[in-house]
């Protein structure tokens, strides 16, 4: 089960851009829980009003957990280029949410239509590569396309392609998220 301390280092970490005093001590929380030290990747998502805000995340684990979370939760706030910077005045309008990805398997399937079946609706994030094309949904994204074509659709426009890009066989791969979501003023700062 997801850990609500993952919101708080996401929150710490956004306003530590805003105030010194919401720095803290990693070594000490990495002590208290182990499982931030382990190598993890992880999506910070804001929402504003129930809109996208900013979502920064890691697809592959590559560094500690912990450092993945704060990274990203910086990065989404400040560092998302669809968006400018957080202020302040928004952060009580906020959402946040992170999410903590498997790792991602290759997904065998012969063409489109075998595509469409393999893929589990509100289950499975998505990764299309197909030479310089790359594009992730997570699992999230079923609520606002809820069939397996619209996703893939969506996807491959996110890519940088068109949904033609799947008769050229891209290699898919799918992943499972554990995520935790909320207000952003009920969250509790470290």
């Amino acid at each position: 089960m997801i850990d609500s301390i993952l919101l708080r280092i996401a929150k710490s970490a956004i306003l530590s851009r805003f105030d010194d005093k919401y720095k803290f001590d990693e070594d000490s929380l990495t002590n208290k829980y182990p499982f931030l030290a382990k190598d993890g990747a992880a999506f910070v998502t804001l929402k504003y009003d129930s809109n996208l805000r900013g979502c920064i995340g890691s697809i592959i684990a590559h560094t500690r957990l912990l450092d993945d979370v704060m990274h990203n939760a910086i990065s989404a706030g400040f560092g998302d280029p669809r968006f400018k910077p957080l202020s302040p005045e928004e952060l009580s309008h906020l959402n946040l949410e992170v999410s903590v990805l498997s790792e991602p398997e290759v997904l065998e399937y012969e063409n489109y239509k075998d595509l469409v079946k393999k893929i589990r609706p509100n289950i499975d994030g998505l990764i299309l590569k197909h030479g310089r094309y790359q594009g992730t949904f997570l699992p999230q994204v079923w609520e606002q396309l809820p069939s397996a074509e619209l996703f893939l659709e969506h996807l491959s426009m996110k890519a940088g392609a068109n949904p033609s890009i799947y008769q050229e066989h891209p290699t898919i791969y799918r992943y499972g998220v554990e995520h935790i979501e909320e207000k952003f003023d009920k969250v509790q700062a470290l």
